[in-house]
Order: C-alpha cells, then structure tokens, then sequence
C-alpha cells in the first residue's frame, strides 16, 4: 500500500512499516532515527560502533587524500543518495540510501540535498544484524542503478571484496582480500588502499 500524504512523522514508532514510502514523505520526517528506503519500504540504520567508524575513516581519508586536487566528491554517511527510477521527483523517489561512503565523479548527480543517481563507488560496511540488507536488498539496488564498484568490508573478518559492474550491467565478483592485500579500482586511477592501514587495531 502506498502512502502518498507527505504530513510530518515526529516518531519513528508512528511510521506504518506495511506502507511504502516515498523521498517526499522521507524528506519531512522529523525523527532522530537514520532510515533509508529501498523500494519504498523503511529500513532502521543500525547505530555502527567505534570500529565500523575508525574503518569508514581510514577508507574516506585514503579516497579524499587520492581525490582532494580532482573534480570528484567523497562522502560519508549521513549523506542521503537518491535512486530515482522514471523521474526525479521527490514522490517519484522510493529508495533512499546512506552508504558507508560513497564516490560520485559527475558532478550533475549532486544537489543540495545529497546525491541523485547511481554514485561510482559504495562502500558497505557490515555491522551485526544488518548483513542481509547489505548483500542482498542493496546489491540489487546498486546494480539496477548502474554503480560501476560495490565495495564490502566485514570488520570482524577483515575482509575486502568487491563487485565490479560489467559491460552487461551485472555485478562480476572480485577475489576476497584481507590483511596483506591492497585495493585498486578502475574507476580511479593510481588510487591504492593498503588494507593492513584499513583494519589497524
């Protein structure tokens, strides 16, 4: 059931998780809580702790210091990415996500409120009880939506891997990588990220 009234929630509790939302509803919610949508559905954002942050902040540090002299933008969650599907329009809108971090080269696919369109690179990483969401709900998203390099990163294991968009629009996967191993991408040249400075204790 969709839900098209775009009235202001204060509570999370007040939201009706049977409906299907869409970013104009998303966009007046004023709730604490971080939710995003997939597919008009709301999913909570589980709070991510001291190591899943120190992770995010070596990645966003290595990809700004490589980027910082070049046209292209780096951002770390919160930061709203939209995925429209026939138009832009905010009641037109039924995914909504914050990755981890994400890279976004074309500079049309920003606004003043986030990101609009598939970013080049996402960065996931997992936290316990959201693993599902990640690997599969948003895989779907990310590959439909055209992100040439979907990056996950399990903290616990150490592990790298990647999903590299081919020349069919689907996700081929890369090798698992982990202490020892470095990450190169395609979609930025000479960028190295040296894993061992990734997972540092």
């Amino acid at each position: 059931m969709m839900k098209h009234e775009f009235e202001s929630v204060k509570n999370l509790a007040d939201l009706d998780l049977s409906m299907s939302y869409s970013y104009a509803d998303y966009y007046s919610w004023e709730f604490d809580e971080r939710v995003e949508l997939i597919n008009g559905k709301v999913f909570t954002i589980t709070q991510p702790g001291t190591k899943h942050q120190q992770i995010s902040g070596a990645i966003s540090a290595g990809l700004y210091n490589h980027l910082k002299r070049k046209q292209i933008a780096v951002f770390a969650a919160p930061f709203d990415v939209r995925f429209p599907d026939f138009s832009k329009a905010d009641e037109d809108v039924f995914t909504v996500l914050q990755p981890d971090v994400c890279v976004i080269c074309d500079a049309s696919r920003l606004d003043a409120r986030g990101g609009i369109g598939a970013p080049d690179i996402v960065v996931e990483i997992l936290l316990p009880g959201n693993n599902k969401k990640e690997l599969k709900n948003k895989f779907e998203v990310y590959e439909e939506a055209g992100v040439s390099e979907y990056w996950i990163i399990h903290p616990e294991e150490k592990t790298f891997f990647k999903y590299i968009l081919d020349i069919n629009g689907k996700y081929q996967p890369s090798c698992l990588l982990t202490l020892g191993d470095e990450v190169t991408t395609q979609v930025l040249p000479g960028f190295v990220l040296i894993l061992d400075e990734v997972f540092r204790d």
